[in-house]
Formats: C-alpha cells, structure tokens, sequence
C-alpha cells in the first residue's frame, strides 16, 4: 500500500473548493491516478486527523495543448472530493 503522502498530492484551491468548504463541509484533493475511495479515505485521515463522511472521485483526461506550430499533450488527473464530519475543518490559509 502507499504512503499517504503519495495517495493525496495537493489540494485544489479554487472558487468552487472554496465554496465547498464553506456550504458543505467538502475539500477537494488532486490525487493519484490509481488510488481508489478507500486509499484516498485513509490517506486523508492519516494526514490531517478527522474523520471522512464521504469521497466522491473524477478523472479529467489529457487534452491537446498547442503553443506555436508545437502541438503536445497536458496529462490526465484525478481529483477527489472528500466531504468531512460535522465539526471536523481542514485549513490550508490558517493566517491569510
């Protein structure tokens, strides 16, 4: 099995995670293209000491990618959202 640290990559910081976070209790996770809901579930528990109600996963394909007469690829990822017990917080920004 992986470490945690290699299942979970970063977290995905945007306007629809942050509205997330604040409605729903929910953050969302860039994750290993192989890891499953289990694998990500206690990944996230490990890392940041809560307990995880919920993981919803979607993988994003590659995409063509085009600068100049160079044409290439941006690779496929995964991204998981992970929905948290009620009172439990994870905070990236604690002092922003």
């Amino acid at each position: 099995m992986k470490a945690p640290e290699e299942i979970v990559l970063r977290p995905m910081i945007s306007e629809k995670s942050n509205m997330l976070q604040e409605e729903g209790n929910q953050v969302v996770f860039r994750v290993a293209k192989d890891a499953n809901k289990i694998e990500i579930r206690t990944a996230v528990e490990k890392l940041f000491n809560v307990k995880v109600v919920s993981v919803r996963t979607c993988r994003t394909p590659s995409r063509m990618r085009r600068v100049g007469r160079n044409v290439g690829r941006r690779p496929s990822w995964k991204k998981a959202i992970v929905r948290l017990r009620e009172g439990d917080k994870i905070e990236f920004f604690s002092g922003v």
